[in-house]
């Protein structure tokens, strides 16, 4: 493959390969304090996954903000209109992790750092979507018509 092919795809999946590193970092992240949570401090399935999402949230809008979308929020509105956009979706997905545990885990008994690793990669998709579609959208130009 030549260099200008590489350049090419680069430009291509300018955002979805950041985005898939962070997002591997992110799971990473939300695994981590999940175990932290749920092994050595005992804590319950349902505390455990809402202390890992909120310091995978956290990490996330991060990220994703300066090196994935890289925002180009500048005013306090802005950024607050953006948080509050990222915060929300990850709330919704959020909760759909939490049910996922709920559901595999608790009811039906099964592993729980598998259910954690499999429902990751449907949250890891959502947020993707929602955050290209929604939150870190670039402003079209006023119609000029």
């Amino acid at each position: 493959m030549n260099l200008e092919k590489v350049k090419a795809l680069y430009t291509r999946y300018r955002d979805v390969i950041p985005y898939l590193f962070f997002g591997v970092c992110t799971t990473l992240v939300n695994m981590a304090a999940y175990w932290a949570s749920a092994y050595p401090l005992g804590l319950s399935v349902a505390a455990s996954t809402v202390i890992a999402w909120i310091l995978a949230v956290l990490f996330a809008y991060v990220t994703n903000r300066r090196w994935v979308f890289r925002s180009s929020a500048r005013t306090a509105a802005e950024i607050a209109r953006e948080m509050a956009s990222f915060f929300s979706c990850r709330l919704a997905t959020g909760l759909l992790d939490l049910g996922c545990m709920f559901l595999f885990v608790d009811v039906l008994g099964w592993n729980d750092i598998l259910i954690k690793a499999l429902d990751n990669v449907l949250v890891v998709v959502l947020n993707y979507v929602a955050s290209k579609l929604l939150i870190f959208r670039t402003p079209s130009a006023p119609d000029k018509s």
